[in-house]
């Protein structure tokens, strides 16, 4: 299994709980954007944005670069490719269950398919 520090996995994921931390980590995805930017599709205030950026950026999520009085932020994908590194161990485990159905379907389709001649 991959190796990891579970404080830095942690705060990965308790950024990800979040639904609007989520999209606007979609957003930066495209880009980057100032704070004001993230806030709009939320309706809600820059103080309350700016603290969803401050939990992103403690995650390692995203980085914030100050030019005058705006903030802007862009996507760190390296720690997203740290949880994605954390979630794939497991793939096995549903990937396997998924072969077994799999296979648990087609012997019934063959079974049916004797039966229907």
């Amino acid at each position: 299994m991959v190796e990891q520090h579970p404080v830095i996995l942690d705060s990965i994921f308790h950024a990800l709980s979040d639904t609007t931390r989520r999209a606007m980590l979609r957003d930066l995805a495209e880009g980057e954007r100032s704070i004001g930017e993230l806030a709009a599709p939320f309706d809600m205030s820059f103080a309350g944005a700016s603290k969803h950026v401050k939990v992103l950026e403690q995650a390692g999520l995203v980085q914030r670069r100050i030019a005058g009085r705006t903030h802007y932020c862009r996507l760190n994908a390296d720690r997203l490719a740290e949880a994605d590194a954390w979630l794939r161990y497991y793939e096995r485990f549903w990937t396997r269950g998924l072969d077994t159905l799999e296979a648990l379907l087609r012997a019934e389709d063959e079974r049916a398919g004797k039966m229907g001649k």
